[in-house]
């Protein structure tokens, strides 16, 4: 077995200091019981503002309560999830740290304008997508700001927040009311009438294209096949497509075909859009609720950095990440219980040398 002529000669880390014994964490509620607690309280929440805000169900459409129904649960799952999620070790760090960062005044006093920017390129346009690929950057904005202004139009309608009224009780004139007061006034027959009423088409038609390209690069793609599962990868795609292109038949069985088939359009679209918005919750869209805590993060890491605290590695120098970066992620890994932290002190590249340079001396020194 031949050797390599040239034998890294580095020594492993050093092991890590001994970490005094810690007592047990207090005793307290089960993840489940607070997860459990927390959903019920965001969903009685929620049902107090869709009361209230409807003026006492007096702007409530009957017709919109599956509807409603389908968020009180999706507030529930998004709630339990959320706090399931932020009770393990690296995630609670992560909230603390990340919306510490958002919340913090003396971030906003070093870098006020960080947070916006950050809010609009990490968050809104996802500029992170577009090194990876900017086809997938182009088709996940068409998926995001479509389902953005759905949402926006959907839900208040649906908790009855939102209400339309005629002037004349069979237009052209309409009113826009929130929580009963008048927001504005307008015409159902120019473009702004047009775009109100067919704002979930415009939705519809940004969501298909975007939805379509994921669904068939997961069909393609050797790299998405590998690894993709039916319920996580491929369901939630299929459901925005099936919920869009039922919208857009509404809209067509009602203008081209004189409400022909309106009914059965009808129950499909509300079983797609009550099936998706339970599933959201424990499906690949929590990341949409995940998303502003990573925001908070890379604030967390650009003020640092704003400081000038950067951890250079402990072997060759070069720049690691920023030093409360670090020493939180070294916490973290303590957190979990995992005894070598203090390889998070050093870059890849010095891991990579230090990992072989231990294989070299203690596997294979037994073949020479």
């Amino acid at each position: 077995m031949s050797e390599p002529t040239e034998v890294l000669t580095e020594a492993p880390p050093p092991e890590p200091p001994a970490q005094p014994p810690q007592s047990p964490p207090p005793a307290g509620k089960p993840v489940a019981v607070r997860a459990t607690l927390a959903g019920v309280a965001v969903s009685l929440l929620l049902i107090v503002a869709i009361v209230l805000g409807s003026r006492l169900l007096r702007d409530f459409d009957s017709a919109l309560l599956p509807y409603a129904v389908a968020t009180v649960f999706l507030a529930f799952g998004v709630a339990y999830r959320y706090t399931v999620w932020v009770s393990a070790p690296g995630a609670r760090r992560l909230f603390k740290k990340g919306f510490g960062s958002l919340f913090s005044a003396e971030n906003f006093r070093k870098a006020p304008t960080a947070l916006p920017k950050m809010i609009a390129t990490y968050l809104g346009f996802q500029k992170f997508l577009g090194a990876r690929s900017h086809a997938r950057w182009a088709a996940h904005q068409l998926i995001f700001w479509g389902c953005v202004l759905a949402a926006l139009i959907t839900f208040p309608l649906t908790w009855g927040w939102f209400t339309f009224t005629s002037d004349s009780g069979s237009g052209p004139g309409y009113e826009m009311r929130i929580w009963g007061f008048k927001v504005l006034g307008f015409d159902s027959l120019n473009v702004l009438g047009w775009l109100m009423f067919h704002g979930l088409d415009i939705a519809a038609v940004l969501v298909i294209p975007g939805a379509s390209y994921f669904l068939w690069r997961r069909m393609k793609d050797r790299g998405a096949i590998t690894g993709q599962r039916f319920a996580y990868d491929l369901l939630p795609l299929i459901c925005l497509i099936v919920i869009s292109v039922t919208g857009l038949l509404l809209t067509f069985s009602s203008i081209f075909l004189h409400g022909g088939g309106y009914e059965f359009l009808a129950i499909l679209h509300m079983v797609s859009v009550v099936f998706t918005l339970v599933y959201i919750p424990f499906g690949k869209f929590f990341h949409i609720v995940q998303r502003p805590a990573a925001v908070g993060m890379q604030l967390f890491k650009y003020t640092a950095r704003q400081d000038d605290r950067v951890f250079a590695c402990k072997r060759c120098g070069e720049p690691v990440d920023t030093a409360p970066y670090v020493e939180n992620l070294r916490g973290t890994m303590r957190d979990l219980k995992l005894d070598f932290d203090s390889w998070a002190e050093y870059c890849p590249r010095c891991k990579r040398v230090l990992r072989g340079t231990a294989y070299l001396n203690h596997v294979k020194k037994g073949f020479k």
